[in-house]
């Protein structure tokens, strides 16, 4: 663990607070990161796919326009969650700086 950096969860503390790991890049819990992050990133793709063609839609009922935006709030803020700089575990892991 010579050159381990603190990198920030993807997920919140009950507070709304971040939460940083400090572990190992094959860790439990770096997995875990990685894994959330993945569902995240995947999860904001589709929401703005079907928002998209909501939005496209002259006719949607507004219910389902507060909705979308709603789940695009909520996308957008894991990936900025997910996005924020200082992140990388270690230099030359094989991922880049923060991602």
């Amino acid at each position: 663990m010579d050159d381990i950096r603190p990198r920030r969860a993807p997920w919140a503390s009950p507070e709304g607070k971040p939460v940083y790991l400090v572990t190992e890049d094959d860790g439990k819990l770096a997995r875990l990161a990685d894994s959330m992050e993945s569902a995240q990133l995947h999860d904001a793709a589709v929401v703005l796919d079907h928002s998209l063609s909501v939005l496209g839609n002259f006719d949607t009922p507004e219910a389902e326009l507060r909705c979308v935006g709603e789940r695009l709030a909520e996308c957008l803020t894991n990936t900025l969650r997910v996005a924020q700089p200082g992140r990388t575990l270690t230099q030359g892991d094989g991922r880049g700086e923060a991602r």
